[in-house]
């Protein structure tokens, strides 16, 4: 009898033995597994890059005679030209250098007795160097630029014509968008200012200077390089 008593003691004590672990493995914490959480690539702008550009300029002339008296043509036309630049991203900024140079087709006479018979001028290329500063939003670059512009000037009456290479300033904002792998477009403004020309009585006869600023809108594509050199930016 006692080996009964044992045997069916000893179960009970396992029955409740059991009974006490699986409530306690109930109330053990159990990993919860997730998915792999997504990570946005943000584009980086650093690198060197190259382009081609293409718009419209309108520029104001201001000519004064010899003898004194004023006189305001407004030249207009086209230009296109390549661009070279560099960018450096830390964080949002970007900061870089850019340079370009611009076949122009800009032209203006007008009949004024300040210069003879007409007033002529003309703008045959234009080139400028600049610095850029940009706030980046993700593929969206909105910038300020501002440099020295440098461009050839044609001025001139009826008795003849005289060409210069002018130096001056130019200053603007734009924006730039990363459309495809390392391809972005940007829409640009810029003012330029390259001081002033002079034509002489030996050439002219009537001797005049002219003032010459325009106002550049133009689009552009660029492609940026990258490789092992950025990879640590």
């Amino acid at each position: 009898m006692k080996i009964y008593k044992i045997l069916g003691a000893g179960t009970a004590a396992l029955t409740l033995l059991a009974a006490s672990y699986s409530a306690q493995a109930a109330d053990i914490p159990r990993p919860v597994y997730k998915g792999v959480r997504s990570v946005v690539a943000y584009y980086n702008w650093t690198g060197f890059y190259v382009g081609i550009n293409g718009g419209y300029m309108w520029g104001k002339t201001e000519f004064t005679g010899v003898g004194g008296g004023t006189f305001s043509t407004s030249p207009n036309g086209w230009l296109v030209g390549g661009t070279v630049g560099f960018n450096y991203q830390v964080g949002s900024w970007v900061v870089g250098f850019e340079g370009d140079y611009n076949w122009v087709d800009l032209d203006g006479t007008d009949a004024s007795a300040i210069c003879g018979t007409s007033c002529q001028f003309k703008n045959t290329w234009l080139s400028t160097a600049r610095g850029r500063v940009g706030y980046a939003f993700d593929r969206w670059l909105p910038y300020l630029t501002g440099g020295g512009a440098f461009g050839r000037v044609n001025i001139g009456n009826a008795s003849g014509t005289v060409d210069e290479t002018k130096t001056g300033w130019t200053a603007g904002v734009g924006l730039e968008y990363a459309f495809l792998g390392n391809w972005s477009g940007k829409i640009e403004y810029l003012h330029v200012d390259l001081g002033s020309a002079t034509c002489g009585v030996s050439i002219c006869t009537t001797g005049i200077s002219a003032d010459y600023t325009a106002d550049i809108i133009r689009a552009g594509i660029n492609y940026k390089f990258s490789g092992p050199i950025f990879s640590r930016f």
